[in-house]
């Protein structure tokens, strides 16, 4: 019926978290990258799959008033970062939220509430943290970002979403490595050093960390790079060297050397220091994180006497943000680094009541088992989770059940392994509070939640 390069008019009536505008024609959903709610346009089909077809944007005929006027940044469309970067920001907002309620809708869960999505209102900016895959351009060393699907480098130092500090560095990194004939690697063939350019910022601090991902030991001039980078840019307080000689898509080796400085940076959140190692999780987007923060902590409403389990703690952001002098910490972490993190940070902010455990938080029957003998009196123990994007393991719902545990706060970054869960919960005797939405990542697809589980 439809063949490729067909031109379609089509009426957008929504856009899916991949930056999709849906239309249909003859009832076939079309999916047309960039296009926004209310937009007419005219498209080429690019393919044709059994139920759906996938159409480029030739022409807008109608232009939404949902559609951003303001002009992003410089990258290409193929550059697979901001898939919302054609969306107004009030839209956007509504459109995660009607994400989590679709969400929890196809989990049988259409009863629950699910408020407007909270931001800080900033969307520019805002990540303290950037993995850039090297790339040579023109003969030249080159950072930027894969093209959507692909392993492709889109060259780019200036992201939109990225502080302007990140691109400085960028253009440095770039320089000193085509002065000093450093290789850039090959997925193909297993070849050349460069791999990735890691950078973190701690915000409040301004301190900046700078680590070189290579396929190999060490790198000639390494001792003058760091010397030189760091006399350039006096917010660098580390610069480090990350080892990956393995054929992977993932971007981090275990080991880790210090060329300059500290291996660490430290930075501040909701009132508290904290010392932020390279391989431990810390939330990307300080502003969103205290707002986050903020809202578990109401959630929670810890009192006096009372002890918080947090399971995937990191290095103790939520735990150590959430309780105050008279309420106690008990967290469990899988990363050793992390852990240790953790330990240093509640000593540093005076937190002597705070422990912590290294281990899979999903290993209910051992690691979570003697984490919670340690809260003592479950009546007085709230659970605060924050798992990864998979969601938590189905043992451990049944093990927090079985265990009569009164309330559990449940950070999400996926809203459909979130509902999964909580149908699960509410299915072993828990009521589900209302569901708040929480944009950390402005003009992606992906969007934080929170919400409170209670005992019946």
């Amino acid at each position: 019926m439809f063949r490729k390069n067909d031109v379609l008019t089509l009426d957008i009536t929504e856009v899916n978290n991949l930056g999709s505008g849906v239309g249909r024609v003859d009832g076939v959903v079309v999916f047309v990258k960039g296009a926004v709610s209310g937009d007419r346009v005219e498209a080429k089909v690019i393919k044709v799959a059994k139920s759906f077809l996938v159409a480029r944007p030739e022409k807008i005929l109608v232009a939404s008033p949902y559609r951003e006027t303001r002009e992003l940044c410089g990258a290409p469309l193929s550059c697979g970062g901001c898939v919302h970067r054609h969306l107004s920001y009030e839209h956007e907002l509504d459109m995660k939220r009607l994400y989590v309620e679709g969400a929890f809708r196809k989990a049988g869960l259409a009863d629950v509430t699910v408020e407007p999505t909270r931001t800080v209102g900033i969307d520019r900016g805002y990540r303290n943290k950037a993995q850039y895959p090297f790339g040579t351009v023109g003969g030249k060393t080159a950072v930027g970002f894969y093209a959507e699907k692909t392993h492709k480098v889109i060259p780019c130092t200036d992201c939109a979403l990225q502080p302007q500090i990140f691109g400085e560095i960028c253009r440095f990194v770039c320089a000193f490595a085509d002065q000093s004939g450093w290789s850039v690697y090959d997925e193909q063939t297993g070849q050349g050093l460069l791999r990735h350019l890691y950078l973190r910022e701690g915000k409040s601090t301004g301190e900046v960390m700078v680590c070189l991902v290579i396929n190999g030991e060490r790198l000639s001039d390494e001792e003058r790079f760091a010397r030189e980078l760091c006399e350039a840019f006096p917010c660098v307080r580390s610069v480090m060297l990350n080892v990956n000689k393995k054929n992977t898509n993932v971007v981090l080796g275990r080991d880790y050397r210090t060329l300059a400085g500290v291996g660490y940076i430290e930075d501040v959140l909701c009132g508290r220091r904290f010392r932020i190692a390279p391989s431990a999780f810390y939330q990307v987007n300080h502003d969103g994180a205290e707002l986050l923060y903020g809202i578990a902590a109401e959630r929670a409403a810890l009192s006096e006497g009372e002890t918080l389990l947090d399971l995937y703690c990191g290095i103790g952001t939520i735990g150590l943000s959430l309780a105050g002098k008279d309420t106690r910490v008990v967290g469990v972490e899988i990363v050793e680094d992390a852990v240790k993190c953790a330990r240093e940070n509640a000593a540093r902010n005076g937190m002597s009541n705070a422990e912590f455990f290294c281990g899979d938080a999903g290993d209910a029957e051992r690691l979570v088992s003697e984490a919670l003998e340690k809260c003592g009196d479950k009546e007085k123990t709230t659970v605060v989770v924050d798992p990864p994007r998979k969601g938590l393991d189905a043992a451990l719902i049944r093990y927090l059940a079985e265990k009569e545990m009164k309330k559990i706060v449940y950070v999400s970054c996926d809203p459909d392994t979130l509902a999964r869960d909580c149908a699960m919960f509410r299915g072993l005797g828990y009521e589900i509070g209302n569901v708040t939405p929480v944009d950390m990542f402005p003009k992606t697809g992906h969007v934080e939640s929170v919400v409170c589980l209670t005992r019946k």
